[in-house]
């Protein structure tokens, strides 16, 4: 067992530590109001490590603990806590518990919209609510050069423990931006591209523009209508096999792939 922290070992659901902790995992929105971000399994604590998020609170199950942990999850934190197993699968939403988290200050992560860089690749989520789809589209980005996120209104929270999951790391690679307005969209300074039933232009027939913002809307609602105005282009995707409509997270990443083989990325197959 790892000895050089201060070793807190927590096996009672009234321990406030655990209460806080259970508020952060199962509350979408908790984090904005604790200030902090609860990261699970390895996966995505290796992730944060590797992008120089440090953890403020590091937090392990007792058989991981015991079987001893990596000094690199450690951070150099002085301590850190071990729940009981029985406890740490009580404060996790997985089927399968991860064994380990991080407790990562959320001000090292949240982006001023001051800070949005006006002629980077951007993506623009126009209330987006499903976190399964948000997560993929971020994952999606981070793997094809959007590196930065407009967050509209309405959309579903980008830190919270669903959207993590299913961005698989892909966080720490981008500028997130959340809580948006029309506003800050205005400060981009590039083409904005969206996706639109009504949209005379075919994506696989259309130059697209680099650098670019695409839009990309509600699951049932689409792009909403001040968005639309605002957009340079619309676009179609094709669709031979006759549906009307395609998921947004895979709408988003043809999109987003049909724009990087535009830019030729250098050094990347496609």
């Amino acid at each position: 067992m790892q000895s050089a922290q201060t070793v807190v070992s927590i096996a009672s659901r009234d321990n406030a530590l655990f209460k806080s902790l259970r508020k952060l995992v199962h509350e979408p929105a908790a984090y904005r109001k604790q200030g902090k971000v609860w990261l699970e399994g390895d996966h995505l604590c290796r992730a944060a490590l590797q992008r120089g998020v440090m953890p403020g609170t590091a937090v392990f199950a007792q058989s991981l603990w015991q079987r001893g942990v990596p000094p690199a999850w450690l951070a150099g934190l002085p301590r850190v806590h071990v729940l009981d197993d029985a406890l740490f699968a009580q404060l996790s939403p997985l089927e399968s518990a991860g064994s380990m988290g991080y407790v990562v200050d959320s001000a090292a992560l949240l982006q001023a919209p001051e800070a949005i860089q006006p002629t980077a690749n951007t993506l623009i989520l126009d209330r987006i609510q499903d976190a399964g789809n948000v997560g993929s589209i971020l994952r999606t980005a981070s793997a094809l050069g959007f590196k930065q996120v407009l967050a509209l209104q309405g959309t579903a929270a980008l830190w919270s423990p669903k959207v993590l999951r299913a961005g698989m790391g892909a966080h720490f690679g981008l500028r997130l931006f959340e809580s948006c307005t029309s506003a800050d969209v205005d400060r981009l300074q590039i083409p904005l591209l969206a996706t639109h039933l009504q949209g005379t232009s075919m994506l696989h027939q259309t130059h697209l523009p680099q650098p670019c913002a695409w839009i990309f809307g509600h699951e049932g609602q689409g792009v909403s209508a001040d968005m639309v105005q605002r957009a340079d282009l619309l676009v179609r995707i094709a669709q031979p096999g006759g549906e009307e409509s395609l998921n947004v997270a895979v709408a988003a990443a043809i999109c987003m792939y049909a724009s990087a083989a535009h830019s030729g990325c250098p050094n990347r197959q496609l």
